[in-house]
């Protein structure tokens, strides 16, 4: 699996996201989209040739971000997608400077629930558009810091491990 920055005019995000969106509508009907902030980054996780799944950190304040648009398309679900994309945005948001990461997500989305349950996210009120939404749940996570990060950047090379 390869795990790729892309932005807005890519075909394989815009198609991701909108199937997301597809999917949101068979589950709670048309409510209608968020909006993702300017400043959001995006990646895509492929596997070979397809797009797998999506996810995005958009601005939430000086050291949070938010997590957008999480999405693995239904072929590829149970393979540990969703895993590995949310630790690679996690790093985004380091990268970033966000110490904590937000997230909005339905209660008829228990695969999500669970996951960011079991990595670490703690519910939380509900905030901004979610505040009056009783079908969300919102989640929060302080991000430890990547001890590698910590190092001078002229000794990260030196420190990690061979091939």
């Amino acid at each position: 699996m390869l795990i790729e920055e892309r932005t807005l005019a890519d075909a394989d995000l815009t198609g991701l996201l909108d199937a997301a969106f597809a999917e949101l509508v068979r589950r709670y009907g048309a409510e209608g989209r968020s909006v993702v902030k300017a400043g959001a980054r995006y990646l895509v996780a492929y596997v070979g040739a397809c797009a797998a799944g999506c996810g995005a950190i958009q601005p939430a304040g000086a050291d949070m971000g938010e997590l957008k648009r999480m999405y693995v398309a239904p072929e590829f679900r149970g393979r540990g997608i969703a895993r590995m994309l949310l630790a690679a945005l996690e790093d985004l948001a380091r990268d970033m400077g966000y110490q904590t990461v937000r997230l909005a997500t339905g209660v008829k989305q228990p695969e999500a629930i669970a996951l960011y349950e079991d990595s670490g996210y703690v519910r939380g009120e509900r905030y901004g558009m979610y505040t009056n939404q009783p079908l969300t749940r919102c989640y929060e996570k302080t991000l430890s810091p990547d001890p590698a990060r910590a190092l001078p950047a002229d000794r990260r090379e030196v420190d990690r491990p061979r091939p």
